[in-house]
């Protein structure tokens, strides 16, 4: 059992140890003594960008904001019908909102949802014959907190996918981001590094209009084609769910990604229904569509969780080099963790450095020879039951966030007082209470 002062010092470290041991921009900030603007639903971009005389529109506050500046966006929808650019062909991408000016280290330009309230960018109604992005962020410095951002649609099937974001640039936050109901994937990382997304959401898209079939490019969250070298993407206290093809997705990057403390459920279904749509992984860490790349990065997905997704929990993905899967909880996949990896001849390999993760109902593993897999549940031969935790409920997952942004407090699959996988793990270089680390995406604090 965990005395109250070893379980403070764990909660504290989980929050603060994840954000030094990671590169990228701090987590969230304060406003600092910069110029402060104001944008609302009825507000007019002649006017003087008070609060008194907010202007109309994410462009105007644009070519004001420098960094250190704070933008504010009062409550209410912002509804679009067409892009700013024409669409040169039915192929083309084209943008709602672009973002191309960029804050400095430091001194981000914050684009923020006026305490209290929520501003929903809606683009449902846009008819741009091409593909879409909503928010198409190529600055860098930037920080987007407290937006909704729904509704991008595809309005012809000669095209993958349109965007909820698309981000391009780097060293961006996008903290307390609802992304949602797309024609495509919510938040999407395309050439970008260093950048954080924090305690956001992203679910219910589906491209039902691809030319590659219908559901197969809605991903939650995807990183993909960040060159070599470059400082990681960062996945932090997001939720990913009823996503048409997976929750989280890092095909073809060359920069390391980090997910923790995450969690993905019920991805590769037509939203809402279990209708297969697409892939259906929650935690696609990693691959080339199956060819061999010699210079591929090693990600990382740790204190997270996956249940009830159509396909894999966590999935490599026919990644060449071992991604690092530690203290996850695995729940009704099939299977939960699958470490499809490639080797330099083009040959199915298990790739993957599993600890101290838990797998249980589903099925438990598949593509294992080969991984560097130690004090997991399957290799421990600790009998797993329901008792074991504190819930096992799969409802609930999408409850509403706590008043800083973080994730709901469920009991859900936290390990119960006199569970047998309590300090069962082993020290991976990370924060744990007790004799050894506990088993699974949750540290028992003894509560």
């Amino acid at each position: 059992m965990r005395n109250a002062k070893s379980a403070a010092l764990l909660l504290s470290a989980v929050t603060v140890c994840s954000v030094s041991m990671v590169p990228g921009p701090a987590s969230a900030s304060v406003p600092a003594a910069g110029d402060t603007y104001y944008v609302a639903p009825n507000g007019n971009d002649g006017a003087a960008g008070t609060q008194a005389a907010p202007w109309a529109s994410v462009a105007r506050a644009q070519t004001a904001a420098k960094a250190g500046d704070t933008v504010y966006f009062r409550g209410g929808t912002y509804a679009y019908t067409r892009a700013n650019s024409a669409c040169s062909s039915q192929t083309a991408r084209v943008d709602a909102i672009t973002l191309n000016k960029s804050g400095s280290s430091g001194n981000p330009i914050r684009y923020w949802a006026q305490p209290g309230e929520k501003p929903v960018f809606d683009f449902s109604r846009m008819r741009d014959d091409c593909r879409i992005k909503g928010f198409d962020v190529t600055g860098s410095w930037i920080h987007l907190k407290g937006l909704e951002v729904t509704g991008v649609p595809q309005n012809n099937n000669r095209n993958a996918e349109s965007w909820g974001i698309w981000v391009f640039g780097s060293d961006n936050v996008f903290e307390q981001i609802n992304t949602h109901h797309h024609m495509g994937t919510g938040l999407f990382i395309s050439g970008g590094s260093g950048n954080l997304v924090l305690n956001s959401d992203a679910h219910d898209n589906y491209d039902p209009r691809s030319n590659d079939g219908p559901g197969e490019n809605a991903d939650g969250f995807g990183a993909h084609y960040t060159p070599a070298g470059r400082s990681a993407n960062v996945f932090r206290g997001c939720r990913s769910w009823w996503n048409a093809d997976d929750g989280f997705d890092l095909i073809s990057t060359y920069s390391p990604v980090t997910i923790e403390n995450s969690w993905a459920w019920r991805n590769g279904y037509v939203p809402g229904t279990t209708t297969s749509a697409g892939n259906g992984a929650g935690f696609k860490s990693g691959g080339y569509g199956g060819d061999y790349e010699a210079n591929a990065p090693k990600h990382t997905v740790r204190f997270s969780v996956a249940f009830l997704n159509k396909a894999a929990g966590f999935y490599a993905n026919h990644h060449p080099v071992a991604n690092d899967f530690f203290n996850n909880t695995g729940y009704g996949n099939r299977p939960n963790f699958n470490m499809l990896g490639i080797d330099s001849r083009g040959a199915a390999v298990g790739r993957g450095n599993l600890r101290n993760n838990i797998a249980y109902t589903g099925t438990a593993t598949s593509n294992m020879t080969g991984t560097n897999a130690a004090y997991n549940s399957w290799n421990l031969g600790v009998p797993l039951s329901d008792s074991q935790f504190r819930s096992v409920s799969t409802s609930g997952w999408d409850a509403p966030r706590q008043s800083d942004g973080s994730l709901p407090a469920l009991p859900h699959l936290r390990l119960a007082a006199n569970s047998a996988l309590i300090d069962k793990g082993t020290a991976v270089g990370l924060p744990f209470s007790g004799s050894a680390p506990d088993l699974g995406a949750f540290e028992n604090d003894g509560r």
